[in-house]
Order: C-alpha cells, then structure tokens, then sequence
C-alpha cells in the first residue's frame, strides 16, 4: 500500500513538473501571455482527460497526461495553450443557455483554430483534411472565429450525429467539466473577475513589446481585439442620455424622520420639519431615436431595439410626465418623424411600426432634420441623439451641439470609423435577439 501511494505521488510530481515544463516553452515563445500562463494552480485528478480547468487550477489526470507527452511534447504544450485560451476569451462562462455539447464544441474549435494559425515551434502540428475543411466553411459566414457565431453555423449546418460525433473527436482537447453551469453565478461571475482585465494586458503587449512574437501567432491578435470591443448593456448605454430635473414629489433621502417622529412626541401634532415636496430625478426628456430604414436593416431587428429602449425607459421611471421624442425614419432622406409625448405613444409606434425607406445610407439629412427643429424651438433640452444603423454611411462634417451615439449593427468585427465626438456602440445580431427576450422576461416580473 505505501508502494502504491508513493508511485502515485511520484506520478503526480512527473505531472506537476510536464505542466511547468510546457509553460516555460510557451512563455519562452509568447510573452506576452506571462501573466495569463502564471495564473494556475496544479492539481491532481483522476476525473480528468487529461487535464481541465475551472478558471483557477489546472486539474490533471498524471497518468494520462505522461502517456501524451512521452508521444508528443507538442501535443502537451497545445493542451495548455488551449486551456489558457478558453480563459481569456471566457468561454467557461458565456454558454447562456445554450446546448453544452454543442457549446464546447464550437470553443474547442475557436481555440484550436487560433493555435493552429500559430507559427511558434512549441505548438506546430499538421492539420488533417477534416480540420481544413471545417476552418474553410466557418471562414466563408465570418472573418472572425467566435464561439456564439461558430456555434450559430453547426446548428445551421444540421448535422447528423456522426458527423458531430466526428468534429468533437478531431477537436476535443480538453474535459471541460470542471465549467461552471449557467445557474452557478457566483462561480461565474468569479471566474470572470480573475480573468477580465488579462486580455487587454496581453493586446497591448501584443501591439508594442512583443510584436514580434506576436506577428508569429496567426490570427490571435484579431480574436483578441474582437474580445476587448467594449461590451456594454445597451440599458446601460441609453442611460447616458437621463437629464438631472426636479420633480413634484417626496424626497426620502433628504428627510430625517428622527426630528419628525420628536416633534410629534414633543408638541403632539406639530413636526420639527416637513418633507420636501421636490425631488431632483434623472430621467429621459428631450432626446431623438433615428431608424435607419435603408434596404440592409430589418424590421425585426429595428422593433426589438425599440421594444428595449421601450422596457428600460419603463422600469427605471425614466419619464417624465410629459416627455419629447422624435423617432425619425431616414435611409439617405428623411422618411417620417413621430413626436412621442407619454409612454403610452411610445407603445403604440411599436405595435404599427411600418418602416419607410429603402434607400442608401446617409446620416447627414437625419441630423439637418433635427438642427431645423432646434431652431423652431422644437426642444426645450435636446440631451442626445441615438442612431440605430446596420452599415456605413456619410457623417455631418460638424460636431452637432448635443451629445451623438451610434449603434451600429455589424456581422463581422470590422472597426467602424465614427468621428471623434460622437460615442459608438457595436451588437451583432444575438445581442439584439437577447434584449428581446429579456425585456419579455422583464415584462413577466412586473406583470
């Protein structure tokens, strides 16, 4: 028995010791993944095939891992780097419903199509036909590798089970059953917070003290960039836009109910201090929404934004009783333009929402629009304009006197050239498909 244990132990140290050893080879090679490469514990495990990761450890199953690196050492230093990379780009964490198996899948497939675009010695490998093919497919539908949109192509694809069968038996590299489920959100939520701020430290370590190496690393720099767009909630965004006013209504956290509670105690009904009867708010009330209605925008994507813009001006009080929005049609003329004054205005836009257009994409009449209604006093404190557009078009060449956003739909990660003075805010096409149905789960709670 202590024979077996210390065989065991031993094992475990020769695991231990390959993990390392395949570190240093990658850091030698990639040093701008120092700090990324530096972030595990080692850890024996039985359950392991041959090794995962839970965000924190490197859990490995020693035996198998010593049978993979007497047969390649390469094939040790791709398990780590794969590993690693599903930290980074956070593919433990993001699933969101999604089917599992089909979910690892497509992240095994993302992290090994950034490996095997590598020209570092320490991960170099032939790819089989299978691989080629199915990096070629993916590459038609996207120029950049994700696992939300990888994952859309598969179930697109309609494979058959074999044919599934086979591309989780080309790429499957890792076990990945040490990944959080998707109710588990303080596990989460905690793997997120070890690993949020690694990828911006490596993309610009990429771009000025290791650009060499990273010249050398295929095509992981343009994943990397895909992943450090900021990512904001759109609720969150539209926020930016409140204006601070007072309103007629109690102030809570201005009354100290101490001195009134005495004050009754003291002289029976007469209170020390009376509320205040204004209450300063932040909330929406001069603001424009310009719909881009040229031909490549759609509808439904167009009444989903509308449908959250909708829910998170509701739910967080964001009207005043009387309000002024502009919804303005516009493809390279303007189409129509709807002054909302109340919510219930706002719905019922939503629910006859006919867009008008067709026509190219020109930003320039949309805004000549809105500075003719500012001269017809049309506002009386136009806070901000939101542009809702799928593509490219002519910017005014001036900076307008009220803050400017664009919300741009793009299917691939291409940079969008907005002008410095207006804030810029990129989805693809899930992101706005998800706000639809949170704001019909938002709607279900207040219901």
């Amino acid at each position: 028995m202590t024979e077996e244990r210390t065989n065991a132990e031993k094992l475990k140290g020769i695991g231990r010791e390959i993990l390392v050893l395949a570190r240093n080879e990658l850091y030698l090679k990639m040093r701008f993944l120092d700090v990324a490469l530096s972030s595990f514990y080692f850890a024996a495990d039985p359950a392991a095939d041959p090794a995962g990761t839970d965000g924190f450890s490197i859990c490995y199953h020693p035996e198998n891992l010593s049978k993979m690196y007497r047969k390649d050492a390469v094939l040790v230093n791709r398990l780590y780097l794969h590993m690693v990379l599903h930290c980074l780009f956070h593919h433990l964490t993001r699933r969101n419903g999604r089917d599992e198996d089909l979910w690892n899948l497509s992240c095994d497939i993302v992290a090994e199509s950034m490996i095997d675009s590598m020209q570092h010695r320490p991960v170099l490998r032939s790819r089989s036909f299978l691989r080629r093919e199915t990096y070629r497919k993916l590459k038609q539908e996207m120029k950049v590798l994700t696992p939300e949109k990888v994952y859309g192509s598969l179930e697109n694809w309609n494979l058959s089970e074999r044919k599934l069968g086979e591309l989780a038996e080309e790429f499957y590299t890792d076990s990945h059953i040490y990944w959080p489920d998707d109710d588990e959100e303080d596990r989460r939520q905690e793997i997120e917070n070890q690993w949020q701020n690694k990828t911006e430290e490596m993309e610009t370590d990429m771009e000025t003290f290791s650009k060499e190496a990273s010249s050398a690393s295929g095509n992981l720099l343009e994943h990397v960039k895909v992943e450090n767009k900021e990512r904001f909630k759109y609720g969150d965004f539209l926020r930016k836009f409140v204006v601070l006013r007072e309103e007629m209504a109690v102030d809570d956290d201005s009354f100290d109910y101490s001195f009134y509670s005495y004050g009754l105690r003291l002289y029976g009904n007469m209170p020390l201090i009376e509320p205040q009867e204004w209450k300063e708010t932040k909330k929406i009330e001069d603001f424009v929404i310009v719909i881009d209605t040229s031909m490549s925008c759609s509808g439904e994507l167009v009444q989903k934004f509308l449908e959250e813009t909708y829910t998170v001006l509701s739910e967080q009080n964001s009207f005043f009783r009387k309000v002024n929005i502009h919804i303005i049609q516009c493809d390279d003329t303007v189409q129509s333009d709807r002054k909302i004054t109340n919510e219930e205005e706002l719905r019922a836009y939503m629910d006859d929402l006919e867009l008008k257009g067709e026509g190219g994409t020109d930003f320039r009449p949309a805004f000549a629009h809105v500075e003719k209604l500012l001269e017809q006093k049309e506002f009386s404190q136009l806070r901000g304009l939101i542009y809702f557009t799928d593509g490219q078009g002519v910017y005014p060449k001036k900076m307008p006197p009220y803050e400017t956003a664009f919300v741009f739909m793009k299917e691939d990660y291409e940079d969008v050239n907005v002008p410095a003075w207006a804030m810029k805010l990129i989805l693809n096409e899930e992101d706005v498909r998800k706000m639809s149905g949170k704001s019909e789960e938002r709607k279900g709670d207040t219901a």
